[in-house]
């Protein structure tokens, strides 16, 4: 088993590694100083942890804009839409780690989004939202949480985390 620290530095790594393999322009290798990490609830059911990651990525890109990169288009001049410009890395732990990490994401002031366990129940936007709002912060069931923002600054945040399988 991995530690903490092992986690982070294999994380860190495989940022940095998957971002410089990317090319902006002339073949420059691209470094990016920020990280999009989704931490899920280790006990989640294999549909569930497809299903949360989703849900929380969708939430990033609409309040940090600039995770977004260009629309794509094939050779044949298709278009397709835009996508996060970098990797997206997804980590598991306890609940007592997700709610941890949600925590120290909000007293860092970090872009966060939550999933919760009640939202596996409703089945709509209107429903998932009057779920989370009627539950305080710290009593939330949380299943996953996403976290945008410095590189350093999403690792501490993820501490206790380790990499999805």
């Amino acid at each position: 088993m991995r530690t903490t620290d092992e986690n982070e530095a294999k994380a860190t790594a495989t940022a940095t590694a998957t971002a410089e393999d990317c090319t902006a322009g002339g073949g420059a290798p691209v470094r990016f100083e920020t990280k999009i990490a989704v931490l899920l609830r280790e006990d989640l059911e294999p549909w569930q942890r497809l299903n949360v990651t989703a849900f929380l990525v969708s939430g990033l890109g609409t309040a940090s804009p600039e995770v977004i990169g260009e629309p794509y288009e094939d050779a044949d001049g298709t278009a397709y839409l835009p996508m996060f410009r970098q990797p997206v890395l997804v980590f598991e732990g306890t609940k007592e780690v997700v709610t941890a990490a949600h925590a120290r994401a909000l007293s860092r002031g970090l872009p966060v989004a939550v999933f919760t366990a009640d939202l596996f129940g409703t089945g709509n936007d209107r429903d998932n939202r009057a779920a989370v709002r009627a539950v305080g912060r710290d009593a939330l069931d949380l299943v996953g949480t996403a976290v945008y923002g410095p590189r350093n600054a999403v690792d501490k945040v993820l501490k206790g985390a380790r990499m999805h399988p």
